[in-house]
């Protein structure tokens, strides 16, 4: 597991996508536009970033294919009627575009390298 800021490299997605075979759990902060990656479950990424001054309502679950590119949104922490998300997906066009553009500047940009 860890926790990037700046485009991971070939190495790093290499190593936190053999866990899943070419998929990758993450918790971004939208806010701090860092994720974590590489747990088995997205809770153990969330308490990573919480750990590290995150705040729990900034942070978005998800993860990565990285043959596809395809992102998704789907995790047990996205579950927060209090935000108005009752569902595990990330139900805002404006969070779900944050996210992705975490996700497709620290992972998705290197991918060509490692396919």
């Amino acid at each position: 597991m860890i926790t990037l800021s700046t485009k991971a490299t070939s190495e790093e997605i290499k190593l936190i996508s053999e866990h899943f075979h070419g998929y990758i759990k993450v918790v971004v902060d939208i806010e701090k536009k860092i994720l974590c990656a590489g747990a088995d479950r997205h809770v153990d990424e969330e308490q990573e970033l919480l750990k590290s001054g995150s705040k729990q309502s900034n942070l978005c679950g998800g993860g990565m294919d990285i043959e596809t590119g395809e992102i998704d949104y789907n995790s047990m922490i996205n579950l927060r009627p209090n935000q108005n998300n009752p569902s595990r997906d990330i139900l805002s066009i404006d969070i779900r575009k944050k996210f992705d553009d975490i996700v497709i500047k620290i992972l998705r940009s290197n991918l060509k390298v490692i396919k």
